[in-house]
Order: structure tokens, then C-alpha cells, then sequence
């Protein structure tokens, strides 16, 4: 029975590379990362991360909570009808194509495949492709995936944490009042394959309990699930990975109450729907709360009266070498006092194999950098910052 059970996990594995999802994300992760890119330029002149940033996020990060739900959901036998794999698909291709990373999220995908579902079930319908599988529906379908709701939202709010918050692209705004200001944008594609059981196959279960969260009492296999989580938050109040981080603990404290709230559900059905509606009220209030709470702040990248101040470092730069970060603000170079882009430019033009800077950093004390600059480094140090002549586009210094 073990061999039966890991070879059905190696077919189930290999299925993976025939879905759709897998291409589609990956082209996806290019084409976000070619329009940043392509903004990079045109606000500083020079783009900051490479084209294939979002791409190496996709898969790296979502391979961990992939294994780890992939355990979970083995170990329970929770079971998905293949209905439902279906529309989850046709949806979450449909959210991509929006372009809005935010409606990629599990909570919107798995929660919109929940009411189709319920919609469609013990209806007289004739869908040519999914009436047989609509047919094979059962109602314990309907907290299985409010569980897989609670899990991945627990997933998301720790793939914010760990990526989200890595690797920000600043970006060069006016603001209402005419003036140029910094901002950062975070967007993440991430790609969670994990296992879960489908109808059919001829696995029988391993106990008589198994599977936990099941669909009746029939023969299983198991199958890879390519799950997308889409991500995007834009931050101007505070420093990006505060707030980032801040926001992703948020979704992770609720996907913790959803997983509790479904697991319960699993034996009173009419609190799984009621499940699904927190869950998505939740998680839209997550993100207007956060944004309203930005809108509040002042803007934290501006023209500075104690220098000029850092938007960015263009990573491998002098600057990132100084290790200069975001939001620091530079007061002297070379003993002389800077206070714009011209006089910052002026002051590193008095030694150009040596350069001397009194940085006030983000607890306002005032510390000291200097390094020998090379031939072939980036000409400016490499800093990003906010231009105050330019109204529509920015500089590299």
C-alpha cells in the first residue's frame, strides 16, 4: 500500500507541469517585471531590480508553504472534487487577467469557486464540460474549502512578511499640492503547489478514519494544486517594510480565526457560507484600512530641509556597499553641506577617488561613511532620491 501511495504522489506531481496556471504565472511574473522595469527607467534613468525579481519569488518562496500544506492536507485526506479545481482555475486565470495583483488572492479566487458552487449545486443546469463533474458534488465540498481558504490566507500573510517586504521598487509621484514625493510599490506573484485528494483513483484509504475531510466514502488520489497568491501594496507614509510587514501580520492573525471558524463549519454547514463572507469582508478591510491609514501620514520621502534625502540604493552600488539604506538623508559629502541634487553633485566632484558623508539615519543620529570609489562603479554613488526640479520623473545619484 505505501509503494501504491508514493507512486500516485509522483503521478500527481508530474500532473502539475500540464496545468495551465504554472505557464500562465510564470509569463505573468515577466510581464510585472517588465512594466516595472520599464517604470524604473523612466522615473530614475536606470531600473533598480532585474526584470526576473518577481519571477524568482514566484516559486522559491511558495516551494516552503507548499510542502508544509502539502503535509497538512495529506495527513487530514483533505478532498477536493475536480468541479471545483476546474472553476478554481477558470477563476483565478480571469483575476490575472484584471492585472490587479490583489484579486489574485486565495481568499478572492477560492472564496468566488465556493459560491459558484453553491450556486450550481442541485440545480438543473447543462454545462457540457463540468456536468459530470457538477454531478459527482457533495455538500461537505463547502468547508473543505473554507479550510483551504483559512490555510492559504494564513500562507499569504507570511509570504508578506518574509518577500513582500523585500526588495520594494520605488516609485516618483506629485503630489496634490504639485510636489514631487517617494513612494514604494510591493507586488508579488507566488505559486503554492500543494497536494490534495480528488475523487477517484484506486487508492484506498490507509485507516478507517482517513480521509478526515472528505467528499464520501469512495476511492482517492492524489493530486498537485498550483494556488496563486497575487500581492500589492503601495506605501508613502512610513518606511515600506514597516508597514509591509505590519500588513502581512494582519492577514495571518485572520486567516488564523477563518481556519478556526471553517474547521467548525466542517459540522455546521451554514457556518462555512457565513465563513466565506468574513473572510473576504476581512480581508477588503485589511487593505482600505491599511491604505486609509497611509493616506494620513505625512509623506515620508520629500524634499528634506537637513539634506537630501534617500528614496534608494541601487543594489551593488558604492551607496549599497556604504551601506546606505532608504530614508536616510544625507547632510555633508566631502565637508561640504548639501541640501539639493546640484550641490550634491558639486560636493562628490571635489574628490572622485574618495568620498566622505554625514548620514542622519531613520532614528535621527547622526553617523559617518566613507569609501574609495573605483573606476567602472555606478558615476553617483548609486542613490535614488526625490527630485525637487523635476515634477514627473526622477534621478539617479
Amino acid at each position: 500500500m505505501t509503494t501504491d501511495w508514493l507512486i500516485a504522489c509522483m503521478i500527481g506531481l508530474g500532473k502539475l507541469f500540464l496545468h495551465p496556471l504554472l505557464y500562465i504565472s510564470i509569463a505573468y511574473c515577466l510581464f510585472i517585471g517588465y512594466l516595472r522595469v520599464k517604470r524604473e527607467r523612466h522615473d530614475f534613468n536606470t531600473k533598480v531590480y532585474r526584470n526576473t525579481m518577481e519571477l524568482r519569488s514566484l516559486l522559491s518562496h511558495g516551494l516552503i508553504w507548499g510542502l508544509l500544506l502539502s503535509c497538512l492536507t495529506l495527513a487530514s485526506g483533505m478532498t477536493i472534487p475536480l468541479a471545483a479545481m476546474l472553476i478554481m482555475a477558470g477563476v483565478t486565470i480571469l483575476a490575472v487577467l484584471t492585472m490587479n495583483k490583489r484579486i489574485v488572492s486565495p481568499v478572492y479566487t477560492v472564496g468566488l469557486t465556493f459560491f459558484i458552487l453553491f450556486f450550481l449545486y442541485d440545480r438543473e443546469l447543462k454545462l457540457p464540460i463540468l456536468q459530470d463533474a457538477i454531478n459527482q458534488l457533495d455538500r461537505s465540498i463547502y468547508p473543505t474549502l473554507v479550510i483551504l481558504i483559512g490555510l492559504l490566507l494564513i500562507a499569504e500573510g507570511f509570504l508578506i512578511v518574509s518577500n513582500g517586504s523585500k526588495k520594494v521598487s520605488p516609485q516618483l509621484q506629485v503630489s496634490k499640492r504639485g510636489q514631487p514625493i517617494g513612494v514604494y510599490v510591493s507586488q508579488r506573484i507566488w505559486l503554492i503547489p500543494m497536494f490534495v485528494m480528488i475523487p477517484g483513483g484506486q487508492l484506498p484509504a490507509p485507516f478507517d478514519w482517513y480521509p478526515v475531510f472528505s467528499i464520501g466514502d469512495m476511492a482517492i488520489s492524489p493530486i498537485v494544486l498550483p494556488i496563486l497568491i497575487g500581492f500589492k501594496q503601495k506605501v508613502h507614509g512610513m518606511l515600506p517594510e514597516q508597514a509591509i510587514r505590519a500588513h502581512g501580520k494582519k492577514v495571518g492573525a485572520l486567516g488564523v480565526v477563518i481556519t478556526a471558524l471553517a474547521i467548525v463549519g466542517y459540522w455546521y454547514p451554514m457556518l462555512a457560507l457565513i465563513t466565506v463572507i468574513l473572510a473576504i469582508i476581512g480581508r477588503e478591510l485589511l487593505h482600505y484600512s491599511q491604505r486609509a491609514m497611509d493616506e494620513r501620514l505625512p509623506f515620508y520621502f520629500s524634499k528634506s530641509k537637513l539634506g537630501v534625502q534617500i528614496l534608494g540604493v541601487i543594489p551593488q552600488s558604492p551607496a549599497d556597499k556604504m551601506g546606505l539604506v532608504k530614508g536616510e538623508v544625507i547632510s555633508k559629502i566631502n565637508g561640504v553641506i548639501v541640501r539639493e541634487e546640484e550641490e550634491l553633485y558639486r560636493a562628490l566632484q571635489i574628490n572622485r577617488a574618495h568620498c566622505k558623508l554625514e548620514v542622519i539615519d531613520n532614528n535621527e543620529q547622526i553617523r559617518f561613511v566613507q569609501r574609495a570609489l573605483f573606476d567602472g562603479e555606478h558615476y553617483e554613488l548609486g542613490i535614488l532620491f526625490v527630485d525637487d526640479q523635476l515634477k514627473e520623473s526622477g534621478q539617479a545619484g
